[in-house]
């Protein structure tokens, strides 16, 4: 229909823009991303030539729109590569991390609709509250007014840490998950809470008990040269400094209440089954390097 013609004409300059643009970026031709953007540009082209009804319309949007947000998506984690690759995160420039897995992947245990909530609202409201915190002290600075000074502080001590934790919390899950730790992981645990059943045991009571919201971690001591287990709430409240976070434990009610409810006891052993052993110990491998005095 020629009431349509505008708009797929549009629609397929939108499309061949973005595959310019895919291409800039280096985008890999063999990628999801690229094959679906392929596919959709073909499509756009059929219906151009053919006679396109009003649902094949609103399904092309559809998918349009979706693949839009993934290439969103994509791009931001590109600019987080970047950034790890400089060294350094510029002033008010964090940025919300990919999930490293899909939504749905740590089905039953954790829900889609809990992780696309968790991450997408919750985690990126941490980033832009960080980000936020950061710009207005860098500008307290420049215009030498510390007037709102202690407010910016406890917004980036909030939003930081609730960026950091949630970083990762992705991380040191898996679809494959669960089972226990081996190597040198495994004996420190040993060494330091007699078993893996008693750490086990110890680090879930510990996040069944946290008072109100908060988490439980598994530290690594630079001074103590041994693993302990925290609580903190909020982000940063009743923690300890000067430790190096390897497993976190997010027990906020909006990680698991959509699906528990109020029983955060099955959430915590349910959560088990979702820990990625690898991540954990890669993190401890590079933890344990650093040699403070005792104290």
């Amino acid at each position: 229909m020629e009431m349509y013609q505008d708009y797929l004409a549009e629609m397929k300059a939108w499309l061949e823009s973005l595959l310019l643009l895919s291409a800039e970026r280096n985008i890999d031709t063999e990628s999801d991303i690229h094959v679906e953007l392929q596919k959709l540009v073909q499509k756009t082209k059929d219906l151009e030539n053919g006679n396109p009804q009003r649902e094949e319309i609103l399904l092309l949007e559809e998918d349009a729109v979706l693949l839009h947000g993934k290439i969103e998506m994509y791009m931001k984690q590109q600019e987080v590569e970047f950034q790890r690759a400089a060294g350094s995160v510029p002033i008010g420039k964090h940025l919300l991390p990919a999930l490293p897995y899909p939504y749905n992947a740590l089905e039953p245990v954790i829900s889609e609709e809990i992780m696309r909530l968790h991450h997408d609202k919750h985690h990126k409201a941490y980033v832009d509250g960080l980000n936020k915190a950061e710009m207005m002290m860098q500008k307290a600075r420049s215009s030498n007014d510390f007037d709102l000074l202690k407010h910016w502080e406890r917004e980036a001590a909030f939003h930081g840490s609730g960026h950091y934790l949630h970083t990762i919390f992705w991380e040191i899950m898996s679809p494959k998950g669960g089972g226990t730790p081996k190597g040198v992981l495994l004996d420190q645990i040993e060494k330091d809470f007699g078993s893996f059943e008693a750490f086990k045991r110890h680090f879930s009571e510990a996040a069944k008990q946290v008072e109100g919201v908060g988490w439980a971690l598994l530290v690594w001591s630079p001074r103590a040269r041994r693993l302990e287990i925290l609580q903190t709430e909020l982000h940063m409240i009743l923690t300890q400094w000067d430790t190096i976070p390897l497993l976190v434990l997010d027990v906020w009610e909006h990680a698991y209440y959509l699906q528990y409810k109020n029983n955060r006891g099955e959430y915590v052993d349910n959560w088990w089954k979702l820990i990625n052993w690898p991540a954990v110990s890669n993190r401890f491998q590079k933890a344990r390097q650093l040699n403070w005095p005792s104290a």
